[in-house]
């Protein structure tokens, strides 16, 4: 289905900027913005629920080059804790 939008050129500016940061295009982020209202108005409220959105937006187990969560978490705390300070 195709719909077209008459948006005033501020709404149309701030929603491009929005889209870049993510690196969508702005119709995709529109299309982003419409389907994740759901969980805006209703969003999980037990871990269960939460797990549930996680996997069917498809982050669990998007990460397939870490097998180790619990090593890759301590190595993340480990170089934020050992950065060098300018």
């Amino acid at each position: 289905m195709t719909i077209t939008l008459e948006l005033s050129q501020e709404l149309e500016q701030e929603l491009s900027v929005e889209a870049e940061k993510i690196n969508l295009s702005l119709s995709e982020y529109i299309l982003h913005l419409i389907t994740v209202r759901e969980v805006l108005n209703n969003p999980p409220k037990t871990g269960a629920q939460l797990v549930n959105y996680w996997q069917k937006e498809g982050l669990i187990n998007s990460r397939p080059d870490i097998n180790d969560s619990q090593e890759y978490a301590r190595q993340i705390r480990y170089s934020a804790e050992h950065r060098q300070h300018l």
